[in-house]
This record gives C-alpha cells, sequence and structure tokens, in this order.
C-alpha cells in the first residue's frame, strides 16, 4: 500500500469516528466529551496532515496513536455495549485507523 493509500484512509477513518462522535453520539442531547473527543480527532488530523509540529512527523503518529488508544479504553470502561452495532463498528474503525497510522509511520521518512 502506498503512502498516498495509507493518507486516504486515515482522513476516511478519522472522518468517520471524528463525525460518529461529534453527531450521532450527541443527538440525545449535548455530551461534551464526545464533541470534544471528535474535536480532537480532526485536530490530529490536522497536525498530521499539515505538518506541524514541523519535522516531529512520528510524534503527531504517536500522539494520534495513544488518542485513539486512550478513546477505545474509555469507551470499555464507562460504556462497553458490544450489543451496540455504531459503538462496536466505531471502535473497530478505531482499531482499524491504529493499524493504518503505524503504516503510515513507517513509511514516512524519519
Amino acid at each position: 500500500m502506498k503512502q498516498s493509500s495509507t493518507r486516504l484512509l486515515i482522513i476516511l477513518l478519522t472522518l468517520y469516528t471524528g463525525i460518529v462522535h461529534l453527531v450521532a453520539l450527541n443527538l440525545g442531547g449535548l455530551q461534551p466529551l464526545f464533541i470534544l473527543n471528535g474535536l480532537g480527532y480532526f485536530a490530529l488530523l490536522g497536525a498530521l496532515l499539515l505538518g506541524i509540529p514541523a519535522g516531529q512527523e512520528r510524534l503527531v503518529h504517536y500522539a494520534f496513536m495513544a488518542y485513539t488508544a486512550v478513546t477505545i479504553g474509555a469507551w470499555v470502561v464507562m460504556n462497553g455495549d458490544f450489543t451496540s452495532i455504531l459503538g462496536v463498528s466505531t471502535k473497530a474503525v478505531e482499531l482499524l485507523l491504529i493499524l493504518v497510522l503505524w503504516l503510515d509511520m513507517k513509511r514516512t521518512p524519519a
């Protein structure tokens, strides 16, 4: 898989999970943690694509992967409803996001 393909996958997976946290999970009422989580995904995606901070691509990859892992862990601790199709599908997308971020990091020059 080429780096352009991994970047496109990162964009699509991040958009999915970010939108789910911003919109779908807030339909029952405003939930600030979900809104902040969605905004965090978009901020990390922007940092990755824009190269912010300059020369620290590996750091952004690690931060993005850690943020996603913490999101998954928080879902398991706070909710963990494995019967929720939306919740489980979002966690599957987030696991795939971690994998694609790792692959992208391995292809990015240090």
